[in-house]
């Protein structure tokens, strides 16, 4: 079976083709929380650098992100810490 962020990452890189994407499995610094669950794979970082994001807001990239991923947290995903960029975006940071 895949890990939750094998999963992730082939959803992200099939929807938004990225120039760089990093997904971190962040459930270990979550431990005790609600939503965390002893075997983790509930909490996670992720940087997406995309053209699709493109000429939209930080709402519309955060809800594309959370639409393409919603059968992840039906199936115990809690939470996401999202950084979503252009590639012009992030050549300035």
């Amino acid at each position: 079976m895949q890990s939750r962020a094998t999963r992730l990452e082939a959803v992200l890189q099939q929807t938004f083709a990225p120039s760089l994407l990093r997904v971190t499995d962040d459930s270990a610094r979550h431990a005790g929380h609600l939503g965390a669950r002893p075997e983790g794979e509930t909490h996670y970082n992720i940087l997406l650098v995309s053209e699709a994001f493109r000429g939209m807001s930080r709402v519309e990239r955060h809800r594309a992100v959370h639409s393409v991923l919603g059968g992840e947290f039906s199936d115990g995903l809690h939470a996401l810490a999202l950084t979503l960029r252009t590639p012009e975006e992030h050549a300035q940071q």
